[in-house]
């Protein structure tokens, strides 16, 4: 992972990207910011993740000021109310996915739902309500968290709002971009279409028109797993090359 830059021409400045796996499915919860002691913004604080988020922001002396979530699935939002609550911050998730901010299990079937309560020894799903503050992440929308401007892409296929938020990278680094990706696209793999609301079609066409076009120096912060690059999947990911080739 990029853990520290300079600024460069751009005049964005980022010092500061660390993450954490939280919960019983590991899910990665990204903090980024321009410099120790700045404003950050918290991506995808999902399960069991408000202790670790504690944890970082008091060690890099940090003030959070927004909460970004890639998709409405419990594992990647499970603590986003928490967060916002504790630092005052808004939400920004996409409009398709927000009514699970306050319904997570809306998102998987009833059965599902009570094997993962079984799993994590839950009687019941605790009582979720929104957050005060929820922003719209839009596709194409820009916001900016104290000096690092995040570009917000819908990319539909994985839930009907997951989107990913990208950050511009100094120069001098050898890297353009760094993208959140959510469970959209992983290391040698994508985000599955086989949950409530996903869809194939939309993800492939996704994958086409969002990821190819970009440079190959883009790199990718998964919700799962290790970092890996644009150029990396377009050479290796077989469903990438499937649809460079025209056969997906």
């Amino acid at each position: 992972m990029p853990s520290a830059g300079r600024c460069g021409s751009r005049n964005l400045c980022v010092v500061l990207l660390t993450a954490f796996p939280a919960g019983p499915l590991q899910a990665n919860c990204y903090l980024v910011a321009r410099d120790r002691g700045a404003g950050c913004a918290i991506v995808d604080p999902g399960m069991d993740a408000v202790d670790g988020v504690r944890e970082l922001v008091a060690e890099h002396e940090l003030s959070p000021q927004a909460v970004l979530v890639t998709h409405g699935h419990f594992d990647h939002m499970w603590d986003a109310q928490k967060v916002a609550d504790e630092y005052g911050c808004p939400v920004w998730i996409h409009p398709a996915d927000r009514h699970l901010l306050s319904d997570p299990m809306a998102a998987i079937s009833g059965e599902s739902a009570a094997m993962l309560r079984a799993q994590l020894g839950m009687t019941e799903v605790p009582e979720f309500t929104e957050p005060a503050d929820v922003r719209e992440a839009s596709d194409g929308a820009t916001f900016d968290v104290d000096g690092i401007t995040f570009t917000v892409d819908h990319v539909p296929g994985h839930t009907p709002g997951t989107v990913f938020y990208r950050i511009d990278w100094p120069d001098d680094d050898g890297v353009s971009q760094v993208m959140f990706s959510g469970d959209f696209l992983f290391a040698g793999s994508i985000g599955r279409t086989d949950l409530t609301g996903g869809s194939h079609p939309e993800m492939i066409a996704s994958l086409r028109d969002r990821i190819l076009p970009l440079r190959d120096d883009v790199v990718v912060l998964p919700g799962h797993g290790g970092q890996t690059s644009v150029g990396r999947e377009r050479a290796t990911n077989p469903f990438l090359t499937q649809i460079a080739d025209g056969s997906l």
